[in-house]
């Protein structure tokens, strides 16, 4: 098992390194200057040859890319160029929030997902089964800025049940820090007041995210399930007297269940890009707001760390889900060797 760790941290790190290398050249393509942006409309040419020498904007392309690179790998991300304050400062306060608010989300599309796939397969073609389908082809046809909108005229604005938007009341206030997950924290300080404001400001934006996920593994769980009550060992242990929940949970389940597995590491890229238009909508403040204001003023290094980290953490949860399922199929280790 150490040694299939091993392989896929290092299958892991030539992909990181061609992330930062295209995101560079991204961002040194379009056609936003943020010298101009931070010189302003009235600036002379002579002022935005000095704030292009500053940052270094007037270097040919491969130095800039040279230095970039040994910028991250010294854990140096630099200055933002908007805001000047240390780029890690702003994601080290935001990346909590979008991490705390992408895992619940993606616990909501699991913990639903999978029961939801799983009868709908044993009920397949019947009455269930169709309702499940008709719900996984919305989940992922609806916009999920749309779905947010609604939310928020119905929940909080007509029947005023839940927030319309921020992480927590400003009367209840922040948690001390610890991990910077709200919903953690305040259960480590025994703030019980503060976890359930929490928690209310979560439910909107983790319902709207997590939509499109519930979607995609309910298919995906149903779809397994369906082919492994075709398989022999399920046809024997039903001859064999195994009644119907016991072979189903125990058995069909665990075998289905890993293409699942292996979904969710992707799922969880596509929540954290579908992250920014929900965070912007319910003005919760992580890595996606700062995302969208970092496009606004052009600000490419802030640009720059947000893909980084989303990255990173990207590739962790994917080694995290492929060990995960290596314990739950061990024939996937044996296949890499």
């Amino acid at each position: 098992m150490a040694r299939y760790i091993l392989r896929r941290v290092l299958l892991a790190l030539p992909a990181l390194l061609g992330l930062v290398l295209l995101t560079f050249v991204l961002t040194r393509v379009i056609p936003a200057d943020p010298a101009a942006t931070l010189a302003g409309d009235a600036a002379t040419p002579a002022q935005l040859g000095e704030i292009r020498a500053r940052y270094g904007l007037d270097r040919p392309l491969w130095e800039q890319a040279v230095t970039h690179v040994r910028q991250v790998v010294s854990g140096d991300l630099g200055n933002s160029i908007f805001s000047g304050r240390p780029v890690m400062e702003e994601i080290r306060f935001r990346l909590p929030a979008t991490l705390e608010l992408t895992f619940v989300a993606l616990l909501l599309a699991a913990g639903l997902g999978i029961p939801l796939g799983l009868v709908a397969a044993l009920d397949h073609n019947g009455p269930v089964d169709h309702l499940v389908r008709v719900v996984s082809v919305g989940g992922l046809a609806i916009a999920s800025f749309w779905l947010a909108i609604m939310l928020q005229l119905l929940f909080s604005m007509e029947w005023d049940l839940l927030p319309l938007r921020g992480r927590i009341d400003v009367a209840a206030g922040a948690p001390a820090a610890v991990t910077g997950f709200f919903l953690i924290d305040s259960l480590l300080a025994g703030r019980l007041d503060q976890f359930a404001d929490a928690l209310r400001h979560l439910v909107l934006p983790a319902v709207t995210l997590c939509l499109p996920g519930l979607a995609s593994i309910a298919r995906f769980t149903r779809s397994g399930v369906l082919e492994t009550l075709q398989k022999d060992f399920v046809l024997y242990a039903r001859a064999a007297g195994y009644g119907r929940v016991r072979l189903a949970a125990i058995y069909v389940l665990r075998n289905a269940v890993t293409v699942t597995v292996a979904q969710i590491g992707l799922l969880f890229g596509a929540l954290i890009s579908g992250a920014v238009a929900v965070e912007a909508i319910y003005d919760w403040p992580g890595l996606g707001t700062y995302a969208v204001q970092a496009i606004l003023a052009a600000d490419y290094k802030a640009l720059l760390a947000v893909t980084l980290v989303v990255g990173v953490v990207y590739a962790v949860v994917n080694v995290v889900v492929d060990v995960v399922q290596a314990l739950i199929d061990p024939r996937v280790v044996e296949q890499v060797k």
